[in-house]
């Protein structure tokens, strides 16, 4: 038991060693990107929704390092990023 727990906590540590949320993956975003195209660069969003043709995404948690990035017609264009490094 005590071996799968330290491997499942191995596993979160190396994945969170590997995140490609970082303040220089987000200076390579630029307005009108596609989701795709952004997805490319740091990943799934973590939670995304739709407001009045909208698509607000959040990669990351609010309460620790994030980006929100809101898409029109599917093109970027809003970006906001909190605690990266």
């Amino acid at each position: 038991m005590k071996s799968k727990l330290a491997i499942i906590a191995l596993g979160a540590l190396a994945l969170t060693a590997c995140s490609k949320l970082t303040k220089e993956n987000y200076d390579k975003l630029e307005m009108g990107m596609t989701q795709s195209e952004v997805e490319a660069i740091i990943g799934s969003a973590d939670n995304c929704g739709k407001t009045m043709g909208a698509m607000a995404c959040t990669w990351g948690a609010e309460d620790s390092k994030h980006v929100k990035i809101v898409f029109m017609g599917d093109k970027a264009v809003t970006f906001t990023y909190d605690g990266l490094k």
